[in-house]
């Protein structure tokens, strides 16, 4: 798990950038660093520490040493006959079932890296090395021999790539901020990525960043820069979710095949050289994370970290019950309203983005208690709510699926059980959502008082930039359930909690693996029927607690609410009511054209006097204001 960055220029010239990218990347790789100078009419030239050097593409590299901790894992690397040269951020987890299979077809290996795993697949396959790995990865290839670099992003866009074109040529790196210290490259924002995140709180939404200078390689893509012209083409995608091979299994088959592949998944994602710890919340992805390490690793010693909200919906007790199932190290944060306000600017400058909600300040908190604990890897339960349904918008689309089917009784069966289940609260509400016309859905919108234009956004500025004020909803074939979470999966839901989850775990120098999250395990469970996703009952991830019998507590697995690291929101909005008003009274604010700083005002007292209602529209105004303070954004 590394930082990587790197330039390619339209004529060789200086590349002191490259002190700038090894400085701002610190965090992502503080064991060690290198970088490499490349020019068609020299050799490579590389080293560690910085000193001035010229060329047509530079690689830079920061080591967070988590497999092979020797000096063979270094990077940049290079091929044995100088072709390639690569820097990688991720971790390729079948990186020892690779190596033998290149082993018999020839290659030679010095050192026991998985980037020299990759390194080999890509001189071997070259971009069809990438259907042969289970992994996340982001990573850079430079082909010496065709002149040409490879920007390359994981399946799911676990790891980050972000890049621009500026004046002298392109730059890519891990994150944001340092490509805001090449020249040229400007700070305005985005407005269509502006509406859709104060309107919808959506962000990583495709390609586009919220500058607009600068873009992200979408998940499962990889862009070719021609080192000749670098002139900049669409990325390619590589892979995507197979929806059309349906598996007509019973439900006890299903679990059967889910628990296999799942205790596969955490079997591979344990492959570390250094301690491996978890994330848990005491909902039943976690959990079952924590038992199956148990499981796997009956020696293992394991330590867990677990946010405890300071009111009255902690998840304390149920973490504690896994805890002690599985023989843990138990460590606790419980961060209090004061703390986010202090610890906000150095979030925002964490995240590059802005973010949707207070969560991800808990998060931030269970990483640096991981930190902490000198903990260098940790798994996850980030994607499976994803493919789970584990959202209470799923209900709705699972009764939207029953109607659009005809199958009415079945649908009204449903529509009464989800009513006894707290995960599927207004089942109905959001199901109207999917079943109503597009062309209705501004009315239905304004009906239900969550207009597509609320007062407090200036419309004149986002309208005089061609902004669409529209929803982010598509149309759904008949099976509503499956396409929603596949649209979840790859444009709204997952794509921002996996940049929440890289930023604040990489800010703490720690590795964060998803074992939800490969290609076999969500296909398999894309494929199976909605019904075992979410049962007639009413239960949602049923085929999932099925599978998990036996493994995980039945207390855990029997659990119909939902909390995870869900922040107390509105008790830490009135407690902090006088700094919310600070700023909203604050110039920065007033520089904030897109956003009608009376009316904000007025929305927020009327918030607090209970008027109307709470959501995280607030904490987006406080995060963006806290986003162009930080970065020095331009809305003119």
């Amino acid at each position: 798990m590394c930082g990587i960055a790197g330039l390619a220029l339209r004529k060789p010239g200086a590349l002191n950038w490259a002190g700038r990218a090894l400085e701002g990347l610190h965090h992502r790789g503080p064991d060690d660093q290198g970088w490499l100078a490349w020019s068609p009419s020299a050799a490579a030239y590389r080293g560690k520490t910085w000193s001035e050097a010229q060329g047509s593409v530079l690689l830079v590299h920061r080591r967070l040493s988590i497999l092979d901790l020797s000096e063979l894992g270094w990077q940049p690397m290079s091929s044995p006959d100088g072709r390639y040269h690569l820097v990688f951020n991720g971790e390729i987890y079948n990186y020892l079932e690779l190596r033998q299979e290149l082993k018999a077809l020839g290659h030679c290996f010095r050192s026991h890296s998985d980037t020299e795993v990759l390194l080999a697949a890509w001189a071997h396959w070259g971009t069809a090395c990438l259907e042969h790995l289970v992994g996340m990865f982001a990573f850079a290839v430079l082909d010496a021999q065709e002149q040409s670099l490879h920007l390359v992003r994981d399946f799911f866009g676990i790891k980050p790539l972000y890049y621009c074109a500026f004046a002298e040529g392109v730059g890519f790196a891990s994150e944001i901020p340092v490509l805001l210290e090449l020249p040229g490259v400007g700070r305005q924002v985005h407005p269509q990525g502006l509406y859709r995140y104060l309107r919808f709180g959506l962000t990583d939404d495709g390609a586009q960043t919220l500058f607009s200078d600068i873009r992200q390689i979408p998940a499962a893509h990889y862009l070719r820069l021609d080192l000749n012209n670098l002139q900049l083409t669409e990325p390619q995608r590589y892979w995507r979710p197979n929806l059309q091979n349906p598996l007509e299994l019973s439900f006890d088959e299903a679990a059967e095949a889910v628990r296999a592949q799942f205790l596969e998944n955490v079997r591979l994602h344990l492959r570390s050289d250094v301690p491996v710890g978890a994330a848990l919340s005491g909902g039943i992805d976690s959990s079952a994370i924590v038992a199956a390490m148990r499981h796997l690793e009956p020696g293992l010693e394991l330590h867990t970290f677990t946010y405890i909200a300071d009111n009255g919906v902690s998840e304390e007790p149920w973490a504690d019950r896994v805890g002690q199932a599985a023989g843990v190290q138990a460590h606790k944060v419980k961060p209090r309203a004061s703390e986010l306000v202090a610890d906000l600017d150095e979030l925002v400058r964490v995240q590059g983005e802005p973010f949707g909600s207070t969560s991800i300040y808990a998060q931030y908190r269970v990483f640096r208690l991981a930190q902490e604990a000198g903990i260098k890897v940790m798994l996850d339960g980030q994607g499976a709510d994803e493919v789970l349904a584990g959202y209470a918008v799923y209900g709705g689309a699972r009764l939207a699926s029953l109607v659009r089917q005809g199958r009415w009784l079945e649908a009204l069966a449903f529509l009464r059980a989800s009513r006894l289940e707290p995960a599927l609260k207004d089942t109905w509400k959001s199901a109207i959502g999917f079943l109503i016309p597009a062309s209705l859905e501004p009315l239905a919108r304004r009906l239900a008082g969550q207009e597509l234009a609320p007062p407090w956004l200036n419309t004149t500025w986002f309208t005089e930039r061609n902004v669409q004020l529209a929803s982010p909803r598509t149309a759904h074939g008949r099976e509503v359930l499956r396409h929603e979470l596949l649209q979840s999966l790859t444009e709204t839901s997952l794509p921002k909690l996996l940049r929440y989850e890289d930023r604040n775990s990489m800010a703490h120098s720690i590795e964060s693996r998803v074992p939800f999250l490969t290609p076999k395990l969500v296909e398999l469970l894309l494929n199976l029927p909605e019904a075992h996703i979410l049962s007639p009952q009413g239960q949602t991830k049923a085929v999932f607690r099925r599978a998990m019998q036996g493994l995980v507590p039945q207390a855990i697995l029997d659990r119909k609410d939902k909390v995870g690291f869900a922040t107390p929101e509105q008790h830490w909005l009135h407690q902090l009511a006088p700094w919310v008003h600070q700023l909203l009274d604050s110039e920065t604010l007033g520089r904030i054209y897109p956003i009608q700083q009376t009316a904000v005002k007025e929305e927020f007292a009327a918030i607090l006097a209970g008027r109307k209602p709470f959501d995280f529209r607030v904490w987006r105004w406080i995060n963006l204001i806290a986003w162009a303070r930080a970065f020095h954004v331009q809305f003119d």
